[in-house]
């Protein structure tokens, strides 16, 4: 089967809106793949993995720099499913001493046997900027109706196996809708391979959750990395991976951490928790510390000195052979205490909103996120945004000003999205960008910002539409980090629009300066110094 079959693929999917389109081509191509490998045939994840726009490998150590000067196209698409995962396989596995020059001849071996279409689809695949419009739940929908099951089973399936590819490969490995549906239910954690963790929903505020009715657990919210940890016994001794929210392994990049779980008293384990820098005080480093550490694999030994990393756990899914995520929280934290009682997170029990609300104040005085408020009879919903968790963070707004917006894509195509926004430099009343959000929007406010913004259109450059700045938002956010992408050195963290202020003039709104003082608490001195200089 050609690359070209999934590229034409995604290609038709983009095209589209209609969701029962996508569905149905999305099924057909794996229908396709099923008919030219045969059932249980690895190709079936790959194309799996190709059109939801993931590598199968995750990584292979190839950034856009690497992929700057390719050799001219082939005039032909020859290149097969097969030969394009086995080259990238190989890329993957490159490691050692000259391995750089290994991979640049590989990639030019791998992307001179490429059209111009396969070249432009590869590059986008490798480098994690694919958009083809076949979301999660769009796949999970078309690996359903390819196999004959529902839609539930299949979901259900991808919370334990973690990804969707295993799963598509299990259910169209069947020979029938029920023995398809038999072998999705039996598919189980496994440990040594990430499941999907549980998320949580929010709260504005703690007493909102915490009502006195009955007891639940408040934990600290940390600001850290997620992480999921895999522990088991092997002959050699104890074998750990450690993989980010996003299932993506770090194990290499985070050496103290894996030498901390591999002390643990454990035959097999699997654990949530996360991982952060702290300060000598034991105060949190701003979240691009932790963040910059993990995100690096350059030499680990020297960062672990340089940046030291605190492992804090607060479930397990798994321990000695038992699966774990069905029973209460109560009961898993009882396990989790047994086995780690040193990496506990911080966790008070009450049904009383005043102690709740004291230790939520606390949290956040030591320079924490928040807190996380869980149910003690709660499963462990993987990959679900249950009611068994409920953040609380401390909820920062901000008046800001429009500068330019940007179309939309998928379902919001024809309508002005992506909104930048700035805030004004007190010194030179100059204004200042801090970031983009296109999170809090109604379709009803993407219909009314589109005619807004059009009206006070000034120029378009390639998606951008520059405006009068003239229209004050809303916004909240959870902080600010610091950037070298933004004048002002600072850029917002998860802005979301919650209203449009008409009463408001762009004189009206927050400072550089203020945002500074109020947000950038732990940046360091030299932005409340100078902010926007």
């Amino acid at each position: 089967m050609k690359l070209s079959r999934v590229i034409d693929t995604s290609a038709a999917v983009a095209e589209t809106s209609s969701r029962s389109a996508k569905v149905s081509t999305l099924a057909h191509v794996l229908q396709e793949t099923v008919a030219a490998y045969g059932r249980g045939h690895h190709c079936i994840e790959v194309v799996a993995d190709y059109v939801a726009g993931t590598l199968p490998q995750r990584r292979v150590g190839v950034s856009w720099r690497g992929l700057r000067d390719l050799p001219p196209s082939a005039e032909v698409a020859t290149l097969t499913i097969e030969q394009t995962d086995a080259a990238l396989t190989s890329l993957a596995a490159l490691s050692g001493s000259g391995a750089a020059s290994r991979r640049r001849k590989a990639v030019r071996g791998l992307f001179a046997r490429a059209s111009a279409a396969e070249q432009r689809w590869l590059a986008a695949l490798i480098t994690g900027e694919l958009r083809q419009g076949a979301s999660d739940g769009v796949l999970l929908q078309a690996i359903a109706a390819a196999a004959g099951v529902d839609d539930p089973i299949v979901r259900s399936a991808v919370m334990r196996a973690g990804f969707p590819g295993p799963v598509a490969r299990v259910a169209l490995s069947a020979p029938d809708a029920e023995s398809a549906m038999a072998a999705l239910t039996a598919m189980t954690l496994r440990v040594g391979r990430p499941l999907r963790p549980m998320l949580s929903g929010s709260s504005p505020s703690v007493e909102e959750v915490v009502t006195g009715e009955c007891e639940v657990a408040i934990e600290r919210k940390v600001d850290g990395i997620r992480i999921q940890a895999h522990v088991w016994q092997t002959p050699n001794g104890p074998e750990v991976h450690v993989f980010t929210r996003t299932l993506e392994e770090i194990t290499d990049r985070v050496p103290e951490v894996v030498e901390e779980l591999a002390q643990l008293p454990t035959r097999a384990a699997v654990l949530d928790g996360e991982i952060i820098a702290l300060r000598p005080d034991g105060r949190p480093e701003p979240f691009q510390v932790t963040g910059g550490r993990t995100a690096s694999s350059a030499n680990p030994e020297k960062l672990r000195e340089q940046i030291p990393l605190t492992t804090y756990l607060f479930d397990v899914m798994h321990s000695d052979g038992t699966d774990l995520i069905d029973v209460t929280n109560a009961e898993r934290w009882s396990m989790l205490s047994a086995l780690a009682p040193h990496l506990l997170v911080p966790r008070l029990i009450t049904s009383d909103p005043v102690a709740a609300r004291a230790f939520f104040d606390e949290q956040v005085r030591v320079g924490h996120e928040g807190v996380i408020v869980k149910s003690l009879g709660a499963p462990y919903t993987a990959g679900r945004r249950g009611e068994g968790w409920t953040k609380v963070k401390p909820r920062h707004t901000l008046d800001l000003v429009v500068t330019a917006v940007e179309w939309g894509s998928g379902r919001r195509q024809g309508m002005l999205s992506n909104i930048h926004l700035a805030a004004r430099n007190e010194h030179s009343d100059e204004l200042v960008m801090l970031g983009k959000t296109f999170k809090g929007m109604t379709d009803e406010v993407l219909r009314w910002q589109t005619e807004r913004f059009l009206e006070l259109e000034t120029r378009r450059s390639s998606h951008v539409v520059f405006v009068r700045p003239e229209q004050v938002v809303e916004i909240a956010v959870d902080g600010v980090q610091r950037s070298r992408r933004y004048p002002g050195g600072i850029a917002l963290r998860f802005a979301r629009v919650l209203r449009y202020r008409d009463d408001k003039s762009v004189r009206d709104i927050d400072s550089l300066q203020n945002v500074i003082a109020t947000l950038g608490v732990g940046l360091g001195p030299s932005l409340a110094e100078s902010p926007g200089d």
